[in-house]
This record gives structure tokens, sequence and C-alpha cells, in this order.
């Protein structure tokens, strides 16, 4: 484990924010109450604990889909060149990686450096939602790092021999911390990860969730391989989260109970 300390760590992707009409706001925001009242006495209801390992997580890119029909685009061929968003997690005495996204090795290096300040070798784990090239382009790059997926990703990655090392199976929590939960639909296997901060719970989604407006139509992806088990994780995920990281977007609030 290197670096740890030697970066102060700056406010994460959601750490200036407003939510509805109420002001969590600063650099280095305080833990977030449970239950929080605007002025005008409503109150949201957020899923996450304020006890967590996790002190700091970050987006590195934010993923773009090929063809996108709320764009007006037909789903029957690609339009641009897809990239995943990728995720950075981390705590005292780790730095997680999520579905690295640049196949480009100078690229990779350059955008985890300009985004968290940190390098391929302080990275210590990189976990991959699911089986699809897109998810682990930049995954070659973090050679010193463990790799994990679901039991059943990794798998069929070892089968496919497309990789320079084997991915280990990943067990249920990463970290003592961060929850691995099963969101089949979009592929039979898909993982994603759960974890809290600062009294949020964070769901880093895959593609299980590909952007904001197929979450809202709870709908999965042209290429989803069971579009009703895709559903059911999205409820899932959305009776678990109170921020989603899809996997072709910037991250979102979701889900908020006002009273």
């Amino acid at each position: 484990m290197k670096n740890i300390k030697r970066r102060k760590f700056i406010t994460s992707a959601f750490g200036v924010f407003g939510l509805l009409n109420l002001s969590f706001t600063g650099t280095n925001p305080p833990y977030i109450k449970t239950n929080q009242s605007d002025k005008s006495g409503r109150t949201i209801t957020l899923k996450g604990k304020q006890d967590s390992r996790v002190t700091h997580w970050d987006i590195i890119t934010i993923g773009n889909l090929s063809r996108v029909r709320y764009w007006g685009e037909s789903d029957e061929r690609p339009v641009r060149k897809a990239i995943c968003t990728c995720t950075v997690i981390s705590g005292n005495d780790f730095h997680l990686l999520v579905d690295p996204s640049l196949a480009d090795e100078a690229a990779m290096i350059t955008e985890l450096d300009r985004r968290t300040g940190l390098k391929p070798d302080d990275i210590d784990m990189v976990f991959i939602t699911h089986q699809h090239g897109d998810h682990y382009f930049g995954l070659k790059h973090f050679p010193k790092a463990r790799w994990l997926a679901g039991a059943e990703v990794a798998a069929g990655l070892n089968i496919s021999a497309r990789l320079p090392k084997q991915v280990e199976p990943s067990g249920n929590i990463l970290f003592d911390t961060i929850d691995v939960i099963p969101t089949p639909g979009h592929t039979p296997d898909h993982q994603s990860l759960r974890f809290d901060y600062r009294g949020l719970s964070v769901v880093i989604a895959g593609d299980s969730v590909a952007t904001k407006d197929f979450w809202d139509d709870r709908r999965g992806y042209y290429n989803v391989r069971d579009e009703e088990e895709s559903k059911r994780s999205m409820e899932k995920i959305n009776s678990i989260a109170d921020i989603i990281v899809p996997g072709h977007d910037n991250g979102f609030f979701v889900n908020t109970q006002v009273v």
C-alpha cells in the first residue's frame, strides 16, 4: 500500500451538492444525518451509514455509450466508441479501482493522476463488474494490483485467456467495507459494489444501470440479456442506494424519500 497519506483528500465527486432544497455544501462536508430537514421542515431519509472505512471516492472517467436511443440514435449500429465509467474507492489503507476504462496506457495513467493524484502502482485492487471488454480494457495497466470479479465473471475471464494473469473470485465483501452484490440482467453474472460514505449509500452499478435516462425508464441497454431480470436488479439498487454510479454516465442521486 503506497501513498495513502501523501495527498490531502479533496471533495469527492459529490462533495459539493444540493439535494432538493437541502444545503449540503462545502469542500469537506460533514457527515450527513440519516434524517435531514430543510428550512420548510421536510425530511429526507438516507440509506447510508456514517461508520465506514471508505474515506473518499472519485469518478476517474465518465463513460459514454456507443449509441443512445434517447438521442434519436438506432440500436442497430454504433455511432461512437464506448467507454465505461471508472471509479476509485479509497480508505486509509486501500485504493480500489472499478472497471478500468481506457485501453491506452498513457491516457489511463493521465486520467487517474488528474482525478486522484494516484499512480497505477498505488492501486491495491481492481474489480471488474462483468465480462464486456469495455469494462476491463485498462486492466493490464495495473499489473501490481490484485484483479477481482464475481466468481462467474472471474471464471469466464480466466477461461478466455485474454488477460496476462488470473482474475480472483471476490467473495461478498472487499476490504471489510464494500459489498459485492449480484445485479444480473445486463449479463447473467453481473456484479455491482455498494459502500457507505458520510451517511450516503453509494452503488457502483456497472451496466446494471447504463445511464440516468435508462434508469428513469427502468430500461436495459440494447444488448441486455434479460430485460425483466435487469428491471429487478434496478429495483434492488433503488432500495439500497442514495447515489448510483452507472456504467456509462456520471453519478446521480436516487430515491430520496421526502416527508
